[in-house]
């Protein structure tokens, strides 16, 4: 069984590949095996004709060495090693949006379904007593359509076997951004469903709230998060199954991003809190003037910046939200006419603020409790699968163009997959600050290796991550705002 202290100190990770991988048909939901594998026999009756996502994930629970003994016989029960009978356990998709802002499809967008379906068929095997599979997508998702996406029939098809599954939208706000409807929903969830966690002066934004005022996240009232992160008041709303799991699975799309650099395994647990005015994504203004939302100066985005405010301020309000988020738009295309390029997200590697707010996350889901406090050791275990088949690259995450990796990466830290999942896609994980920070944290830390540690099982051998990325050969494109600030010398 997998010790909680091990999740700070095992190096270790594991890479199924192939190049021809594909994702089943979406009218092969619910997504069987292609095989009757003999661990699945009573739990799956059914086979596909092709599920090279399944073959995958199976190949990759083997390779990091899971209840070694008994692969390949009816008793192997890889999940076992994380998951122990009668446990409650959460499934963390990648569950962003519901839709592929560029039009390129979800394929790269979010965790797919049939990677879902594996993961779901070995942690039932574990027979854990409660599964909930959730995450708190962006306000703007409709939750319904992305089910529509083939992970209504996988959870389906998991409850009519009898098996506890609960799927739960950790959301307590929603807008429809619609131009017919415009509706802000608020309040979806009791506050009972979350506890209030704040990590005062031991929260890693804490260095830069010197002008807290400045904290933003897009599309959110600005005012509500001068309550949450001040100088030494750090206040994140953790949605309560995280933290009264037993053993939480994440499951994340390896994506680039326009804000973090890499979007994987660290990234996804943002996922856990309800409300994104708790969320400090970037400081408002350029960086000259001590924010870090955009690198120069510019009197079109800094308008663009008080107009879009004064929208998000008044969303509750349509005339008024329509008139300035209008007004700020038209900002913006200004700035794209006169050479820039209208973002003004935090989009560039200069953005200081979104790995400390993902850190801050993955530090509570280690070490926090019920009663929002921080313990010394890891109070849950946890593995993490990343779904490499199909990434992101480009725009990400919200208008990522498909890259075909055919992979799927797992270890039991999630600083582990971030570190590898870098190399994979070109980077250097040195130059991504979630990556290189998330090993550098003294109190309660997310790892206590040193990277130059990490080994990746790829076949029958431990590669080192750049001698594995040399191998592989793959050069998806980084962000706009990150290119040539975050690539590998040698790619």
């Amino acid at each position: 069984m997998q010790e909680r202290t091990s999740l700070l100190t095992d190096a270790s990770a594991a890479l199924a590949h192939d190049r021809t991988a594909v994702y089943p048909a979406d009218g092969d939901a619910p997504f069987h095996p292609e095989a009757v594998y003999p661990e699945l026999t009573g739990l799956v009756s059914e086979t596909s004709e092709r599920n090279d996502a399944y073959r995958l994930v199976r190949e990759c629970l083997a390779g990091l060495g899971l209840d070694r003994d008994r692969f390949g016989s009816p008793a192997w029960n890889p999940l076992g090693d994380v998951i122990r009978p009668g446990d409650r356990v959460v499934l963390k998709p990648n569950w962003v949006l519901h839709v592929n802002q560029k039009g390129l499809g979800m394929d790269c967008m979010v965790t797919h379904p049939s990677v879902l379906r594996a993961v779901l068929d070995y942690t039932i095997k574990a027979k854990p007593g409660r599964i909930v599979v959730g995450d708190a997508p962006i306000q703007l998702c409709k939750f319904d359509r992305l089910q529509d996406y083939g992970f209504r029939s996988v959870i389906d098809h998991a409850v009519a076997r009898g098996h506890a599954v609960t799927v739960k939208d950790f959301r307590r706000t929603v807008f429809d951004s619609d131009p017919s409807s415009l509706e802000l929903k608020e309040n979806l969830r009791p506050m009972e469903d979350f506890v209030l966690f704040d990590l005062g002066r031991e929260s890693l934004l804490e260095p830069i709230t010197g002008d807290f005022r400045k904290f933003r996240v897009t599309m959110y009232d600005p005012r509500k998060m001068k309550s949450n992160h001040a100088p030494g008041v750090h206040r994140y709303l953790i949605a309560r199954d995280m933290l009264e799991a037993d053993a939480v699975i994440n499951l994340p799309k390896l994506k680039m991003h326009k804000k973090a650099g890499i979007t994987c395994a660290l990234k996804n647990w943002i996922g856990i809190n309800g409300n994104k005015d708790y969320l400090p994504h970037h400081r408002k203004g350029p960086a000259p003037g001590g924010g870090d939302n955009y690198p120069e100066a510019s009197p079109t985005k800094w308008a663009a910046e008080q107009l879009l405010e004064q929208a998000y301020r008044h969303m509750d309000r349509k005339a008024v939200y329509r008139l300035f988020h209008f007004l700020g738009e038209k900002a913006l295309i200004l700035n794209l006419k006169l050479g820039g390029n209208g973002d003004i997200e935090g989009g560039w590697y200069g953005n200081d603020t979104i790995w400390r707010t993902c850190l801050d996350l993955n530090r509570i889901l280690l070490y926090g409790d019920t009663e929002a406090m921080m313990h010394d050791t890891p109070q849950r275990r946890q593995i993490s699968l990343a779904d490499a088949i199909v990434i992101g690259e480009n725009d990400g995450p919200l208008k990522p163009d498909p890259y075909v990796m055919g992979g799927i990466l797992a270890a039991v830290n999630p600083a582990v997959v971030d570190w590898i999942g870098a190399y994979l896609m070109g980077l250097d994980p040195h130059q991504i600050p979630i990556c290189a920070h998330a090993f550098g944290i003294t109190a309660h830390p997310i790892s206590a290796i040193d990277p130059s540690a990490i080994r990746c099982r790829f076949g029958n051998d431990n590669r080192e991550p750049g001698e594995l990325a040399a191998e592989l050969g793959h050069h998806p494109r980084p962000a706009p705002g990150w290119t040539g600030h975050c690539e590998r010398v040698s790619a």
